[in-house]
């Protein structure tokens, strides 16, 4: 096999580095009636946040940084707080029967509970939102310890999802008050990419039958975001299953929200799964952007991480290879690793999904690596879901 082309590391510092890497664009989100500086984390309520920590380290490349438990006079949780570049996961346990997490893992298993969002005014955010019909669910209040104040709100969104809406400008600790540093849990190894991601590129909603439209215009209504793309018909099915999307974005396209409902069709479609065995609608998957995707892919399989399979056929397809044209990555790289590729007027991508990250066939993981290209991989769609569609079926749920 040839070898990943080597780049610069990006770090927190190189901010127009990770702009790139999520397909950003430039816009003064002055403007903006509800301006979003970018994602802050990604909460997830898990079963056990310890062995969760240790595996998205392990198998994720990512490193722990904080933490905060009943050591720190917080009785109902466990919270791990683990980076990847600009990427912040909060790992969340509970510690007794009757806790948040431990309920809420109860009825949908791993899942994320909170896609936090950064704002420069989060009183004016806040109002904003509410003023556009959004529910609150926490006013707007300050968290301040030794290490200076962080201005938190938050409001529902699809499902049990909420978005909290955080400025930390005046804030120098490790995540939170009440949160310490503390050591990471693994030590990379060397020989392998210190990052195996560098930042969040989107994430994916699933609702219910013909609720889609009434979250794009939520997004569209109390956010200002703009519909960025949709997808209907036949650019989303398969022989068997289909499903309708589309994608909100904030002005910038830091913030990127696809936003999937199920379509009548044969059988039943990867959302239809997802909302069986998470219990309603929820986050479905989370694109990370990476700056190397041979590199990644090759640390987290050998991690353990599990990919969709892709059969040689999509590679082999005299009409692929004229449509990508020349990439960096020779296609029988891309083969050998079943990563996907795929062109628009903008530029391309490569990506790749896992299989889900917990025993429920819920929330996985997608891999991008961006040249240019805006989109999704919709050249990608009838591969990717004709590999989903395999595993629902050795699962029994197709």
């Amino acid at each position: 096999m040839t070898q990943a082309i080597d780049r610069p590391e990006i770090t927190e510092d190189h901010a127009d580095d990770v702009d790139r890497l999520i397909g950003a664009v430039a816009h003064d989100i002055a403007g903006d009636p509800f301006p979003v500086k970018g994602l802050d984390h990604v909460r997830f309520y898990v079963g056990n946040a310890k062995q969760s920590a240790h595996y998205y380290s392990t198998a994720f490349g990512m490193t722990c940084v904080a933490y905060r438990g009943p050591e720190q006079g917080y009785r109902d949780h466990a919270e791990y707080v683990l980076i990847s570049g600009s990427a912040r996961f909060v790992l969340v346990g509970g510690v007794h029967a009757r806790s948040e997490a431990t309920q809420h893992y109860a009825r949908h298993g791993d899942g994320i509970v909170d896609i936090a969002l950064e704002v420069p005014d989060v009183d004016k955010a806040y109002q904003y939102a509410i003023s556009q019909g959004a529910t609150g669910l926490q006013e707007p209040q300050d968290l301040t310890d030794e290490h200076g104040t962080v201005r938190v709100a938050a409001i529902a969104t699809y499902g049990e999802t909420r978005h909290t809406l955080i400025d930390r400008s005046k804030y120098t600790g490790p995540f939170l008050p009440g949160f310490v540093a503390r050591d990471p849990i693994v030590r990379r190894d060397p020989v392998g990419p210190k990052r195996y991601f560098q930042a969040v590129d989107h994430i994916v909603g699933n609702v219910e039958l013909g609720r889609m439209d009434e979250w794009v215009a939520f997004y569209k209504r109390v956010m200002g975001f703009t519909n960025m793309a949709e997808f209907i018909g036949d650019d989303i099915a398969t022989d068997y299953s289909a499903l309708m999307s589309k994608v909100v974005a904030n002005g910038t396209r830091k913030v990127k929200f696809p936003l999937n409902e199920p379509a009548i069709s044969q059988r039943k479609s990867q959302i239809d799964e997802y909302l069986e065995f998470y219990g309603g609608p929820g986050a479905q998957h989370i694109a990370v952007a990476t700056n190397d995707i041979i590199a990644s892919v090759d640390a987290m399989r050998s991690a353990g991480v599990e990919f969709l399979d892709t059969p040689d056929s999509y590679y082999d397809d005299p009409e692929l290879r004229a449509r990508i044209g020349e990439v960096r990555v020779p296609i029988e790289e891309l083969k050998a690793r079943k990563i996907l590729v795929d062109r628009d007027e903008d530029g391309y991508l490569l990506q790749i999904f896992t299989a889900p990250v917990q025993d429920r066939p819920t929330v996985f993981f997608e891999l991008i690596e961006r040249h240019g290209s805006l989109g999704f991989g919709k050249g990608n769609f009838k591969a990717l879901f004709e590999a989903i569609e395999r595993e629902q079926e050795r699962r029994g749920n197709l």
